[in-house]
């Protein structure tokens, strides 16, 4: 099955286009699924909407998930419509993020690390590489330990882009293969796919996220994969689609994990390409 289960659009406030548009998009690339997958909004601050540009506001999710459903319902027929939030992982907050959703009709959702610090720089914010006195390896580290968290939290479905600390290309002298391997390890057990995300390619890192080595390590450990584009403007949506479905084939995947109502269901790898 031709599929991308990460997707944005211009409620998040940064992403061009509308769920429609998205929609419409994956008809014309001929996607079997299509994921929709907007930011959630902050759920561990008290405002409303405290990072305008970055998150759709609380009072909006509701108003998201409903748009959710009509298109979902809309579309059938023509497109499988899954319906997704790509949730910010805050230590502490999970079990508070889970009650909230529990209460609307998701087919999956998607943990990522954004944040370091609580709510503070975001992982692609020159700032925080910028902070005077900040320790490379130690930010690694400390961001790889949330990633660690997240799967272990039991709330996710999928992790999103799990080694997006990467992105700017701001990288550690030393590797952090073991953290990494002990990494893999706590996926496995707790029985949680991963997201292939191509979108690093339009990053200064310029290679996916998880690096090909972390995915061999995956992959080795048999946790199911997911492929998602991160698309933020119909144009990008299942980028690098064909060739992340030959690299995992030629590693001996031959499923996509895909889901429904929170439920796991592993369908092929599409035999022929966009």
């Amino acid at each position: 099955m031709k599929i991308d289960y990460h997707t944005h659009h211009d409620r998040c406030g940064h992403a061009q286009g509308s769920l429609r548009d998205m929609i419409e998009s994956a008809i014309r690339l001929g996607l079997d699924q299509i994921g929709l997958s907007d930011h959630s909004p902050f759920f561990n601050r008290e405002e409303d909407h405290p990072v305008p540009g970055m998150t759709m506001a609380k009072s909006e999710f509701a108003l998201y998930v409903e748009e959710m459903v009509r298109l979902r319902d809309e579309y059938r027929g023509r497109i499988d419509v899954r319906l997704g939030v790509e949730s910010d992982y805050f230590h502490g907050w999970a079990e508070e993020y889970g009650r909230i959703y529990a209460g609307y009709p998701l087919d999956y959702i998607m943990g990522s690390v954004h944040y370091l610090n609580g709510n503070g720089f975001h992982v692609f914010s020159p700032k925080l590489w910028k902070q005077e006195g900040l320790q490379i390896e130690k930010t690694y580290s400390s961001y790889i330990r949330l990633i660690q968290e997240a799967a272990r939290c039991g709330q996710f479905d999928i992790l999103g882009h799990m080694d997006a600390v990467k992105g700017l290309n701001i990288l550690p002298e030393g590797n952090l293969h073991e953290l990494w391997d002990v990494t893999a390890r706590i996926i496995a057990d707790a029985d949680i796919a991963v997201e292939i995300n191509s979108s690093g390619l339009r990053k200064p890192c310029g290679s996916w996220f998880p690096s090909i080595e972390i995915i061999e390590r995956l992959v080795s450990l048999k946790v199911p994969l997911t492929f998602g584009s991160d698309a933020h403007a119909p144009e990008q949506l299942a980028y690098e689609l064909q060739r992340v479905t030959d690299t995992v084939r030629e590693l001996g995947v031959r499923e996509w994990a895909t889901f429904q109502r929170r439920r796991r269901i592993m369908v092929p790898l599409p035999s022929r390409m966009l």
